[in-house]
């Protein structure tokens, strides 16, 4: 049961990587996140926050969120955009 759910949850989750990213924001800065694939992770690049995706469900909770230790490092993720980033 355990394995099916994940394998649901990882196929759903794929999909919802660009849906998702459209619309989650920082629960402190109100700017768009940015999903880290390699950390499965959202990040948001102004502040150097980083929040964890945790079985396909993003925990935007302030209390969840790490402060990253170098905002470079952050950007040389291999990432997926929000829609929203100015240009």
């Amino acid at each position: 049961m355990v394995r099916g759910s994940r394998a649901v949850l990882s196929s759903v989750q794929a999909g919802l990587d660009k849906a998702l990213s459209d619309f989650l924001i920082c629960p402190f800065s109100k700017h768009p996140l940015r999903l880290c694939k390699e950390t499965q992770s959202l990040i948001n690049d102004e502040l150097g926050v980083s929040y964890p995706i945790v079985d396909g469900i993003p925990c935007l909770l302030p209390k969840d969120g790490k402060l990253l230790k170098d905002k470079d490092a952050s950007k040389s993720c291999d990432s997926v955009s929000s829609s929203r980033e100015s240009t």
